[in-house]
């Protein structure tokens, strides 16, 4: 069984970070060994605040040490990285990356830049914005960003289709094999929209929007989850791609049936295994 470290930020309560990727992935028949950058008692979009505390940077490079000293980086087929939340957690990001590769030259780095979106433009430091543009996505095998993201890294301004598909052709440029866009907004207001983008070609698929009081956190965090999941089961990246889609589109089917806005994941599992519904992929170039 492929095992697959995830390093992001945790809530106790709801689905973001790593409570919205360890489960997913487990469903999918892996194993995870989750690292968490901050713990929280939920998500930060609760008018109530949140408790919790971020980790200092050593928490990821003893915990790497550990991992380490018993041989299980070896065993590592994926290293998956989300919210960082200080310059030093990328740095010990960038070293754990590279020791696993050393131990499991196989083993793949995804990179998840989370740093904003365009409603709220960076919410983390220019220092961490600054090491996930330079050093974490140009090192990485597959970034999962959205559009505020990948306009960042490619410092490219994207304000159409074209601008997009430029954008992933470049960053493909930059280091990366690979860029899943989780979330292109300005393409329709009617369809919540993802472009993939290899060396063979830039693709898009679009999903119904669904209606919610209050948006779920945690979507872009299942997505990346579900992306990895697919490429280390052997899948192409359309075929991850397609399936990444499709899952997901059931879990927030759950959620708004339910009337939810925590992601219903548990609840939506075999979705994650055999979706219910389908969306084409289209090739663009």
């Amino acid at each position: 069984m492929k095992g697959i470290i995830s390093i992001q930020s945790h809530v106790v309560y709801g689905s973001a970070g790593n409570s919205s990727a360890v489960f997913p992935l487990q469903r999918l028949g892996f194993n995870v060994w989750p690292i968490h950058t901050v713990q929280f008692s939920n998500h930060t979009q609760y008018a109530q605040g949140w408790t919790g505390e971020k980790f200092d940077p050593s928490t990821i490079g003893d915990l790497r040490q550990g991992l380490s000293n018993i041989d299980a980086l070896e065993k590592c087929h994926a290293v998956l990285s989300g919210y960082l939340g200080s310059s030093g957690q990328t740095h010990e990001v960038l070293k754990l990356v590279n020791e696993v590769r050393s131990a499991n030259p196989s083993a793949i780095y995804v990179c998840d830049p989370v740093m904003g979106d365009v409603d709220k433009g960076c919410v983390v430091s220019e220092e961490v914005t600054g090491d996930l543009v330079n050093h974490l996505m140009p090192a990485a095998d597959v970034i999962v960003p959205n559009q505020f993201e990948l306009s960042c890294f490619t410092q490219m301004k994207i304000t159409c289709l074209d601008d997009a598909i430029a954008a992933c052709q470049k960053a493909l440029t930059l280091g990366p094999k690979m860029v899943l866009v989780k979330h292109l907004h300005g393409i329709s207001n009617s369809k919540f929209t993802m472009m993939l983008a290899t060396k063979q070609g830039c693709y898009m698929v679009q999903r119904p929007l669904l209606s919610f009081e209050r948006q779920p956190v945690g979507v872009g965090d299942l997505i990346s989850a579900l992306f990895t999941g697919g490429l280390l089961k052997g899948l192409s990246a359309v075929d991850s791609f397609t399936h990444a889609n499709n899952a997901c589109f059931g879990v927030l089917k759950e959620t708004s049936d339910s009337g939810e806005w925590e992601l219903q994941t548990v609840a939506a599992q075999q979705s994650l295994i055999e979706p219910k519904e389908c969306f084409s992929v289209v090739r663009l170039t």
